[in-house]
């Protein structure tokens, strides 16, 4: 496809080719400015850009965040200048033309990739491909879970999402299409720039797939057009809209349209045009503008554009105004994703239940126990699993799977797809109206880590629930006892990993990760099971600290024992081998790390003391060596696992009472620089 000759003036173009123009010049003079970026796809797709906002798309740049708004996804986040030229020209108050002129630099709203709650008018964050496709996912479900609760006077928007060869490449994909077909998502649109092109060249290279029998065969409606023929791209979204499956149009576009000897090219995808090749592309599309002026006729017809849905949106609100105060005031609660009070009091209900008649139970047991208690008071809660729903003990009583085209609902069977789950999780939460919590495996949590990543970078109230979190799951073996992957957690910035010891401390941990409205959580917990321990009041949310003092000796202590999780029970026994033989030991619960580090220096110090300290996981150490000192020894695994009984393996890898006593002789000699007794 070659770039036709230019027309004497913008004023002869036709309304839509002259608005798309300003979009790609946009993009083009923001990458040449900043010497950094990708303009290949933003000059790619604009006419499909230019038809979806000017005759589809539902928003008011007045207001980004309407709730029944139709949201747009760009999983090609590279293309980011598309997005911000866009919101410029519709007239979102935060993105002015100097923020256009400041693209990728320190401090502007213009960063390299889209950035949700960075920028306004921006659904989600994305730049790994694939993850906005996935994330659009949850979203239109969520929009039809809502709508099924809610109904059309409330909840009825389209997601739409602009793809590359990228995104259909990674493996999240074939998760997230799969899963969106089997559901039925008809309100999905994924327009597809179908450009032939990535970084190392034409796709040919690496990629034979025909993505439209892919997508046919996983139960999507297919079609393909001219990515530059406005009609046919109108057409195409308009008879898609009207499906009862979610929709691909792959829009065949030539990369860098408009610049004339790298266009179609790789060479165009993610480097400046440089200003010989953006002075002939202004030629050959009719451009005489100067670096960043738009035309004001072009202005005020994408103004225009963003105020169309003005109209749509007070309709809205007063459709919204005529319920009576408790049903408007149930409306807006749910879209806010908020919790009732109820929650609240079920939650101390069953931390108190636990406390009194002290069960021993595996964790996830009593995590399935919390649910049954808050899920009734919890409509909004949103549960799933990856096919580990009866290991992971996700479903409660009052829970009905959501099916094909029917969303009433409140629990998701994810199927295999980790990775898809965890996105589509993190869609669900930026939508808004719920509040997501899927479940697999800890070991499996590296199927998921990108998305998690993403629901941190975003600050998103999302809860994963892994179970079989150590050794302790015994027989299965290597492949899934976690050893390095609470570290690898521990290492991402904003996640707030728990690692509960027993029931009380997990109802703690749910009550945390719910109040956590801008983190996402992990709940790691055991498949063996764990006694309730001695503490003297559940009244105080202990885990809300991440660590705390379970057992203080009456007098110095000699030795601080910190422990997460089954391991807690392993350190206690420890502390009374320990005193048996005079040396007296406090012991430390430390659930989460990350909340403990925001404690005050003076609470920290009075939980760490001033003796040498153990540490004690079934893991590798890991942020364990910031906790422990240069005194300190920690008491774990240094290698993976092997396949055997829970017990055994605790035996064998030398993670019980007697390891930990000796490790405390130890410490405690070096300090005073005497040997370890015989005992040792």
């Amino acid at each position: 496809m070659t770039v036709q000759p230019a027309a004497d003036n913008f004023r002869t173009l036709p309304a839509h080719t002259a608005m798309a123009n300003t979009v790609r010049f946009l993009a083009a003079d923001a990458v040449e400015k900043a010497k950094s970026g990708h303009p290949g796809m933003p000059m790619g797709m604009a006419d499909v850009a230019t038809v979806l906002f000017s005759r589809f798309l539902k928003f008011d740049a007045a207001d980004p965040n309407w709730p029944d708004r139709d949201r747009l996804v760009l999983s090609a986040g590279h293309g980011s200048m598309l997005l911000y030229a866009l919101l410029y020209l519709t007239g979102y108050e935060a993105m002015t033309l100097d923020e256009l002129e400041r693209f990728r630099q320190w401090g502007s709203k213009t960063p390299g990739h889209p950035e949700y709650g960075h920028t306004p008018g921006i659904e989600t964050t994305t730049g790994p491909l694939g993850q906005g496709l996935a994330t659009a996912v949850g979203m239109a479900l969520a929009e039809r879970l809502l709508n099924a609760r809610l109904g059309d006077d409330v909840v009825d928007h389209f997601t739409y999402v602009m793809a590359g060869d990228g995104c259909l490449m990674e493996g999240i994909s074939h998760e997230a299409i799969s899963l969106a077909g089997h559901l039925k998502l008809s309100r999905l649109i994924v327009l597809f720039d179908d450009n032939q092109i990535t970084i190392d060249g034409a796709t040919s290279l690496s990629c034979s797939d025909d993505q439209l029998i892919r997508f046919l065969a996983s139960g999507w409606s297919v079609r393909r057009v001219d990515g530059h023929d406005h009609d046919a791209i109108a057409k195409a979204i308009a008879e898609e809209r009207e499906t009862n499956r979610p929709s691909l149009i792959a829009c065949r576009t030539v990369i860098g349209y408009g610049a004339p000897t790298r266009q179609g090219t790789e060479k165009v995808h993610g480097a400046p045009l440089g200003s010989d090749e953006l002075a002939k592309a202004r030629a050959a599309l009719d451009w005489p503008h100067a670096s960043f002026e738009v035309p004001e006729e072009l202005l005020t017809r994408w103004r225009a554009v963003g105020a169309r849905g003005r109209i749509a949106r007070h309709d809205w609100m007063e459709r919204l105004g005529r319920l009576d105060e408790f049903e408007r005031e149930s409306v807006v609660n749910a879209l806010k994703s908020e919790l009732s009070d109820e929650v609240g009091f079920a939650l101390r209900a069953i931390e108190a239940r636990f406390a009194d008649e002290r069960p021993k139970i595996a964790t996830r047991q009593a995590s399935q126990r919390v649910l049954e208690a808050i899920t009734q008071a919890a409509p909004n809660l949103l549960g799933g699993s990856a096919d580990l729903t009866h290991s992971n003990l996700t479903l409660t009583g009052a829970q009905q799977p959501v099916r094909p085209g029917a969303y009433g609902g409140s629990y998701i069977h994810y199927g295999i797809r980790e990775h898809a789950m965890a996105a589509a999780m993190n869609g669900i939460a930026l939508h808004g109206g719920f509040i997501p919590y899927g479940g697999t495996f800890l070991a499996f949590s590296d199927y998921s880590r990108p998305a998690i990543r993403l629901a941190a970078l975003m600050g998103l109230r999302v809860i994963h629930v892994m179970t079989h979190d150590s050794i302790g799951l015994g027989e299965d073996g290597p492949t899934h006892q976690p050893v390095e992957h609470l570290a690898a957690l521990r290492a991402i910035p904003n996640l707030l990993v728990f690692r509960p010891a027993d029931a009380v401390e997990t109802a703690q941990a749910w009550d945390c990760a719910l109040g956590a409205r801008q983190q996402p959580s992990i709940l790691c917990l055991s498949r063996q099971a764990l006694p309730v321990l001695d503490r003297d009041s559940a009244s105080e949310n202990a885990v809300a600290r991440g660590a705390y003092l379970l057992a203080e000796p009456e007098s110095a202590r000699d030795v601080t024992l910190i422990a997460t999780g089954s391991e807690v029970t392993i350190a206690v026994d420890a502390a009374e081998q320990l005193g048996k033989r005079g040396i007296t030991a406090a012991v430390v619960s430390a659930p989460c790390f990350e909340l403990f580090a925001k404690q005050d220096a003076a609470y920290r110090a009075k939980v760490l003391g001033l003796a040498p300290r153990i540490g004690i996981e079934a893991a590798i150490e890991g942020a364990w060596a910031g906790l422990l000192g240069d005194s300190g020894e920690f008491v774990g695994m240094t290698g993976f696992g092997a396949s055997a009984p829970a017990a055994e393996l605790y035996s064998q890898f030398g993670i019980t009472a007697d390891a930990v006593a000796a490790a405390a002789e130890r410490v405690i000699a070096r300090v005073n620089e005497q040997p370890p007794s015989a005992a040792t």
